[in-house]
């Protein structure tokens, strides 16, 4: 099976501006498939029929794809500036999980990441000296 791209939570007009600018097969997951397990939707994703604009988050999930390409798809769809979006590729367990469990862990995975450089960025607002006595 060769490479693909699963978008979910995107406009008809994003999934357009998406399929034209990747060289990957991308496909539309539908809200119907929410329960279903991640490899059956990989394996059927040609024959998916629907939107994939049923979620309030974005998600591109790659499958089946080598590093190279998969900074390619991130660079490019970052380059469309379609808002924040939650980037994954799927693994031998991914590929085992109903995909409302993975929409669900990759948001606290997102959310765990975004504190994480909140809390960076004010670490590094506070360097240098912690007591200054030279001003009075």
């Amino acid at each position: 099976m060769s490479g693909r791209i699963l978008l979910i939570g995107f406009s008809k007009e994003e999934v357009k501006a998406l399929r034209e600018s990747l060289p990957v097969p991308t496909f539309e997951v539908p809200e119907y498939c929410r329960d279903w397990v991640v490899s059956e939707i990989v394996e059927k994703a040609e024959k998916l029929s629907g939107s994939s604009d049923w979620h309030l988050r974005k998600f591109v999930i790659m499958h089946g794809l080598d590093n190279e390409a998969i900074k390619g798809v991130i660079r490019t769809v970052k380059g469309l500036n379609l808002g924040r979006i939650i980037f994954a590729t799927t693994t031998e367990t991914s590929l085992t999980w109903k995909l409302e469990d993975l929409l669900n862990e990759l948001i606290r995975e997102d959310e765990y990441f975004k504190a994480m450089r909140w809390a960076r960025e004010e670490a590094e607002k506070r360097r240098g000296p912690f007591l200054d006595i030279g001003k009075g």
